[in-house]
């Protein structure tokens, strides 16, 4: 009887264990999801332990208020300006001059710069912290340093206090409705969306949609020369936004480029998930999506194989596929060669974006999907806005709700604000074995639709485009795919960002450049970089010239459908409105 009460004892402490370890989890999920409650405590602790860097770090900063207040005394009794703590040259919150000829406020400048960087380096310095520990941390504390700029407040903004004075106070009653309209809305307004409309000045190639499942449509273009390469092209755009961030308006549209160029292309339009799609897989956006792209292009365009383009995660995905495809039938690989679009294969420097993936990240993004099935499209984009906050959230709020301005219509910002969702099922896939795994460059660690994944597999020859100044797919990261693949790849780094960079037409107005050449095996991207010429303009034409060599002579156009792809409509389809 002692026996089984003891036997009893131990399980109900072990339940009220489990319990409290639960209850723990929640009210962590709930008042600290990211873990910065015991980061920062840990910091604090590693000070504490270390009284002599304290007061070292203690006497630095005593040193910069007293360097500060004999700048500011000295600025009032008229010297010139000389910031001690100079913002930096591509910070545009302090461009206007007042910040600089007036003491006043080159003191609230300088005071704000000197405290927000004894701050993080303060924070940078722990010795108890780890490097990850440090990133994530230094992350969120930026965007609450970022969030307290004095050019955020009306009260420490003498631009906009100038700008209401100028105004008779209109300034200020219509930042008032902007941010009304924006509340309304639930978001920053980036861009004036009332000029854009998906069919009428966007997305206008002529086309037809010749397919149609659960996933994607795919549409065919209408040629716009008399003869076109044999071999056509069928792009894999990204499911996080709109596929017509390959097709803007006339003039900056790939797609318009590229049948002008005489290729016959292939798009896919992703359906925006739902509730009920929760389940999709990235199996399913492999088997169902980009190798039923191929498919149909394949027939439609007569066509044994093709080349294709991946754009983004469409990027991850067509590697994938190549991977996927080579592994199955080398012998009989439906994609000829092939064009990466900023697209992470390697996921272990993937850039600011990390400080979401780790476990407390992903337990915050997976009870989002738990209760909605998805991850909702404007969840994502904020956490992207939060990689660049300035440029990105407070040069709008200043703007918007101080300055009372209209946001500039753009094209590319009204794409960007058409957000998309993420199936519960495929994102949780994506970012646990890619972001936080890194499986994808462990040869045989994952298996997709029945074949063990190998990169090392691919032969085909591969056109390769990063940029500069991309923080989402960061171009050193993406140039590691070169180490991996067996077949040539050609290598091309475009100033710019991710999207810009990409949709860069030829233009005697463009002020981007970029860097191309062959890459190879064991070539590290700086010596690679330190090797090529730099061009000024766009990418676009050496891109088509190398396309041109290997498509395929030109022959007279195929009909736009056939027996077993129909005509279900015309381009831009359906999908691309929901």
């Amino acid at each position: 009887m002692s026996d089984s009460l003891a036997a009893g004892r131990a399980r109900w402490l072990e339940e009220q264990e489990v319990r409290y370890a639960t209850l723990k989890h929640q009210l962590r999920q709930a008042f600290d999801p990211w873990g910065l409650a015991g980061i920062h405590a840990k910091a604090a602790a590693s000070w504490l332990c270390s009284p002599v860097e304290l007061a070292s770090a203690l006497t630095r900063y005593g040193h910069d208020v007293a360097t500060l207040q004999q700048q500011t005394l000295a600025r009032f009794l008229g010297a010139p300006d000389s910031d001690v703590f100079p913002p930096n040259p591509e910070d545009q919150r302090f461009a206007d001059p007042v910040w600089r000829d007036d003491p006043r406020w080159d003191f609230v400048k300088e005071a704000y710069l000197m405290q927000t960087r004894w701050i993080q380096d303060m924070l940078y310095r722990s010795p108890g912290l780890t490097e990850a520990e440090r990133r994530k941390s230094a992350f969120w504390l930026r965007q609450s340093l970022n969030a307290l700029a004095p050019t955020n407040f009306l009260a420490t903004n003498p631009v906009a206090q100038r700008r209401a004075a100028e105004t008779g106070g209109a300034s200020l009653a219509q930042g008032l409705r902007n941010l009304a309209g924006d509340l309304k809305q639930g978001e920053v307004s980036m861009t004036d969306t009332a000029p854009f409309t998906v069919g009428g000045n966007l997305a206008l190639t002529p086309g037809s949609v010749v397919y149609r499942n659960r996933l994607l449509e795919v549409i065919h273009y209408a040629p716009a020369t008399d003869t076109v390469h044999a071999m056509p092209l069928v792009l894999i755009t990204p499911w996080i936004n709109k596929y017509y961030i390959l097709d803007l308006a006339p003039g900056k549209s790939m797609v318009e480029y590229l049948v002008g160029q005489g290729f016959n292309v292939f798009v896919t339009s992703w359906n925006n998930p739902g509730a009920d799609d929760a389940g999709l897989s990235f199996d399913d956006y492999l088997v169902d999506g980009a190798a039923r792209a191929i498919e149909v292009a394949q027939s439609v365009g007569r066509s044994e194989q093709v080349h294709a383009l991946g754009y983004c995660i469409g990027g991850t995905l067509l590697a994938l596929y190549m991977a996927w495809a080579n592994r199955r039938d080398p012998a009989k690989v439906p994609v000829a060669h092939w064009t990466l679009l900023t697209a992470l294969t390697d996921f272990s420097e993937p850039g600011d974006i990390e400080v979401f993936i780790d476990e407390d990240g992903l337990a915050v993004i997976d009870g989002l999907m738990e209760k909605q099935g998805y991850l909702d499209g404007g969840q994502m984009a904020a956490s992207f806005r939060m990689l660049r906050p300035n440029s990105l959230i407070w040069n709008y709020v200043v703007s918007n709700y101080l300055m009372g301005e209209t946001p500039r219509a753009m094209d590319v910002l009204f794409w960007n604000t058409d957000a998309t969702r993420m199936p519960a099922a495929m994102h949780r896939f994506y970012l646990r074995e890619f972001y936080l795994n890194n499986r994808m460059v462990q040869p045989d660690s994952l298996t997709l639709a029945g074949q063990p994944i190998d990169l090392g597999r691919i032969t085909q020859p591969l056109f390769m485009v990063a940029a500069e100044e991309d923080h989402i797919a960061p171009w050193k990261s993406t140039f590691k795919l070169v180490e991996r693949v067996r077949g040539p790849v050609r290598f091309t780094l475009s100033t710019s960002g991710h999207i810009l960079g990409m949709v860069n037409p030829p233009s005697p107005a463009s002020r981007r450049s970029f860097w191309q050449g062959e890459a190879g095996r064991g070539e590290r991207p700086e010596v690679w970089l330190a090797a090529q010429h730099k061009t000024p303009g766009s990418w676009w034409p050496g891109w088509a010239a190398w396309l041109a060599e290997r498509c395929g002579p030109r022959v007279n156009p195929p009909p736009m459908s056939n027996r077993q792809y129909r005509k279900l409509g015309d381009a831009p389809g359906t999908y691309v409105f929901r």
